[in-house]
C-alpha cells in the first residue's frame, strides 16, 4: 500500500475493515464537541452524518450548473477558528467531479498551520476519464492529512472488505491504531493476503478497469442521446459512477422506484440517497454505475420500458 504513495512508508500506513470503518474512526480521533468540520456535498451518507454526530459541520456544494467545480473561496470562508477537518472526495461519489489538480487543497494558508487536518477520501482514484487530471493524494501533500482508499472501488474487489488511511503524522495514527482496538482490533488475514497480490498488480487491474469504463462510455452517451427528452447526462470526470439529471414531471424518486426498480428490474439510486443536511442538493437527479462490464442487458430493459411508456 505505501508503495503507492510518493512520500508514505509502510508505518505510514493503518489497515481497516473497508473505508467505512478507516472514516468511522477517523472522525471519531479527530472531531469532538465544540470542533467544528468542513464537508463537501453531495456524497455519500457517512461522509456527512459521522462528523454531525460528533460536532458543527459546515457544507460546501460543488456547483451543477458550472460542472460540478467546487468554490474553494467558499470552502476558505466556511473554515472557523475551531475547524478541525476540512474533507473531501475526488473523484466524486455521486458525481464523478474532480478539482484542478494545482488546487487540490483549500485555499489560503496552509491547513496545517491552522491545526486543520484535510480528510481525502480517494477510493475511486486511479479511474480518472483524463489520466493527466489524477489529483495528488493529500498524504503525500502534508504530513498532517489523511488520504482514505480501498480495495472495493478503483480495484472492483468489494469482498475483500480491506481499506486503508495513509498518514505521515506519527501521533495522530497511534490515535487511530487505539481506536481500532475498541470496532475491529485487527482485519481477517486471508482477506489481507489476497488485498497484497490484488495491490502488487494494481497497475494491471486499474488499466483493465479503466478499459471497460471508456468502453461503457459511449454507449451511455449514446443510450441517453436517444431518450434527450427526459435526460441530461453528463460524462463522469472520474471513477465508475455518474449522476445525470431526470427532466421528467413525475420526478426523480417515483422514476426510481416505480418504472426502473418495479417494471424494467433496473436499480438506480435516486436524489434523496445524496440528500445533505448541510445544503440544497439537487432533487432531479440519480446515480448510475458505468463501470459494470457488459451494460448492455440493463440498457435494453431500461430502453425497451422507456420506449413503452
Amino acid at each position: 500500500m505505501a508503495s503507492t504513495y510518493e512520500r508514505a512508508g509502510a508505518d505510514d500506513v493503518i489497515c481497516f475493515a473497508g473505508a467505512e470503518e478507516a472514516l468511522y474512526l477517523a472522525m471519531q480521533v479527530l472531531l469532538g464537541p465544540g470542533d467544528h468540520a468542513v464537508v463537501i456535498t453531495p456524497g455519500y451518507q457517512a461522509a456527512e452524518t459521522v462528523p454531525l454526530s460528533l460536532c458543527e459541520v459546515t457544507g460546501v456544494p460543488l456547483a451543477p450548473g458550472s460542472g460540478w467545480a467546487l468554490d474553494l473561496d467558499a470552502v476558505e470562508a466556511a473554515i472557523r477558528p475551531e475547524t478541525r477537518v476540512v474533507s473531501v472526495n475526488f473523484p466524486n461519489n455521486p458525481t464523478g467531479a474532480l478539482i484542478p489538480a494545482a488546487r487540490p487543497r483549500p485555499p489560503g494558508r496552509d491547513v496545517r498551520e491552522r491545526g486543520i487536518h484535510l480528510f481525502s477520501d480517494e477510493v475511486y482514484r486511479g479511474l480518472e476519464l483524463d489520466p493527466a487530471r489524477t489529483l495528488p493524494q493529500a498524504a503525500d501533500l502534508s504530513p498532517t492529512a489523511l488520504s482514505l482508499n480501498v480495495t472495493s472501488k478503483s480495484l472492483g474487489l468489494p469482498g475483500l472488505r480491506i481499506g486503508w488511511i495513509a498518514c505521515r503524522d506519527r501521533e495522530l495514527r497511534s490515535r487511530l491504531e487505539r481506536a481500532k482496538h475498541y470496532t475491529t482490533i485487527c482485519n481477517s488475514a486471508p482477506s489481507e493476503v489476497l488485498a497484497r497480490v490484488a495491490i502488487k498488480a494494481r497497475d494491471r487491474i486499474l488499466e483493465r478497469n479503466r478499459g471497460i469504463i471508456a468502453a461503457n462510455l459511449p454507449r451511455f452517451e449514446a443510450f441517453f442521446a436517444e431518450f434527450g427528452d427526459l435526460f441530461e447526462w453528463r460524462v463522469p470526470d472520474g471513477g465508475c459512477v455518474a449522476f445525470p439529471r431526470y427532466l421528467g414531471r413525475d420526478g426523480v424518486e417515483a422514476f426510481c422506484h416505480r418504472g426502473w426498480v418495479e417494471r424494467a428490474g433496473v436499480l438506480l439510486l435516486p436524489a434523496s440517497i445524496y440528500r445533505s443536511q448541510l445544503t440544497d442538493t439537487p432533487a432531479d437527479r440519480f446515480r448510475i454505475g458505468v463501470g459494470r462490464a457488459d451494460p448492455e442487458p440493463a440498457l435494453n430493459a431500461f430502453a425497451a420500458y422507456l420506449k413503452g411508456l
